[in-house]
């Protein structure tokens, strides 16, 4: 390893360690420490150290621990944050779990629905299944508002 690969390691370590435990990720986020390559490399070697995990194919986090619990799963929103950043698009919380993030629900739903401007995917992290769903700007035209998560919950309940 020479010393160009070894300073875009610590550069990226030190990322990490930065944003904390329970940072989820994908590889663009270092995207300006060093090539395509490095970065890989970089965060294979993380994986099999154990310093990070691979949720799913190009997405990873530093996971939190509890003492009780041992290692924790990311929260959804912490979860749509980095795939919004990934693929830059906008995600609104949509159904029951909008509903839920309200506390107009107890219920944690087990699939997550986002509407998007980006393109309809499932993305399978653990035994979550965050659902993309694309639809209208002008669905997207709150999107980061309170308005935009009430009007997403009342639509459950009609």
């Amino acid at each position: 390893m020479g010393k160009h690969t070894q300073s875009i390691d610590n550069k990226i370590r030190n990322r990490i360690y930065g944003h904390g435990k329970g940072w989820a990720f994908t590889p663009a986020h270092f995207s300006d420490l060093g090539s395509r390559d490095a970065v890989a490399s970089a965060l294979k070697r993380y994986r099999q150290s154990g310093l990070i995990r691979q949720l799913a194919r190009g997405f990873y986090d530093y996971p939190a621990t509890d003492p009780e619990l041992g290692i924790l799963a990311p929260p959804p929103d912490v979860l749509a944050r980095a795939l919004a950043g990934r693929d830059a698009v906008r995600l609104q919380p949509s159904g029951a779990y909008a509903a839920n993030l309200l506390g107009l629900s107890t219920q944690m739903p087990m699939k997550i629905v986002y509407l998007t401007d980006g393109r309809s995917r499932t993305v399978e992290v653990g035994k979550k299944q965050i659902i993309l769903k694309q639809t209208t700007p002008r669905n997207m035209a709150t999107t980061g508002k309170i308005s935009g998560l009430v009007i997403q919950a009342l639509l459950t309940f009609r």
